[in-house]
């Protein structure tokens, strides 16, 4: 079978579901899968019997494994992305749009955490142009974050004889880190979490 033939199998079989629902449901047992067994070890035939649909509606919606790994990243990005921008283009005081994006971004990744670090434990295995792409919305992600700290470091607000980039760096490796030692069912939940994380950072921006 051809891939322009494939595609139109998957067209004509996601007609009669509910589109949005089909991708949904291959991804969230790729993750599993990618999780269980290591995204290389993972085939797409074990995703499609998993999600019970057929290659042909895979392909019509990802044109390869590549790419359900890349997606599982990037819708977290991508709401991650509009929820910051909500945030630091309001009227809110500039300490409060800080807090609210630091502590935001731990729950969206805690929310997320399977998907977050098979990404992170797999993102190598990508293609080239797939890491350029994915570092690329990153890096924007960190640069719109970063405007609220030198927002603050411009007015005397925030401390100013530390870097930028810096505190931003230092800031998300903690969050990147979550993956590693957070566990469900804990004694803090994801937001009392996402607001220690997000004083911590304020009180380190304090002025001397």
């Amino acid at each position: 079978m051809t891939r322009a033939t494939t595609r139109k199998a998957g067209t004509a079989e996601a007609s009669g579901d509910d589109q949005a629902a089909v991708p949904r449901r291959l991804l969230s047992h790729a993750t599993k899968l990618f999780a269980k067994k290591g995204f290389d070890r993972t085939s797409v035939q074990e995703i499609v019997e998993a999600a019970g649909v057929t290659k042909g509606a895979m392909y019509h919606y990802f044109g390869s494994k590549d790419d359900l790994l890349y997606e599982i990243y990037a819708r977290v990005l991508r709401a991650q992305t509009e929820q910051l921008e909500k945030v630091a283009s309001s009227e809110a005081p500039l300490r409060e749009r800080l807090r609210s994006a630091g502590s935001d971004v731990v729950v969206s990744t805690i929310d997320n955490l399977d998907d977050n670090t098979i990404f992170m434990q797999s993102m190598h295995q990508l293609g080239v142009e797939k890491q350029k792409a994915v570092r690329a919305e990153r890096r924007k992600y960190h640069e719109r974050f970063r405007t609220l700290i030198e927002e603050g470091q411009e007015s005397g607000e925030f401390r100013a004889d530390k870097p930028a980039d810096v505190i931003v760096d230092f800031f998300f490796g903690s969050v990147h880190h979550l993956g590693s030692w957070y566990r469900r069912g804990g004694a803090l939940s994801a937001r009392q979490i996402g607001d220690h994380f997000a004083d911590l950072l304020l009180a380190a921006l304090r002025p001397e």
